[in-house]
């Protein structure tokens, strides 16, 4: 579960990088919502995991949360979101 939720962390900023190329804004609809996704598998990945190996699950949850602040902020600066 911490593997499925550090690869969808760092599956949505990699989307979000190619979000910030012109013309490919709309890529931002599509990573937010898997960001969420990613980072509900990150958390209960977190509370899953035991105490000591939970470092994967908050990598994910970083990352999915960077992504959907990130895409949030893209969409309102290109006036995707009004």
């Amino acid at each position: 579960m911490q593997i499925l939720s550090l690869l969808a962390g760092i599956a949505s900023i990699l989307l979000m990088i190619v979000g910030f190329i012109p013309l490919l804004g709309l890529l931002n609809w599509i990573n937010i919502p898997l960001s969420g996704l990613g980072l509900i598998f990150s958390v209960i990945a977190f509370f899953i995991a035991k105490e000591g190996k939970r470092s994967g699950s908050i990598a994910g949850i970083i990352c999915c949360g960077i992504a959907i602040l990130v895409g949030i902020f893209r969409l309102m600066l290109g006036g995707g979101i009004l």
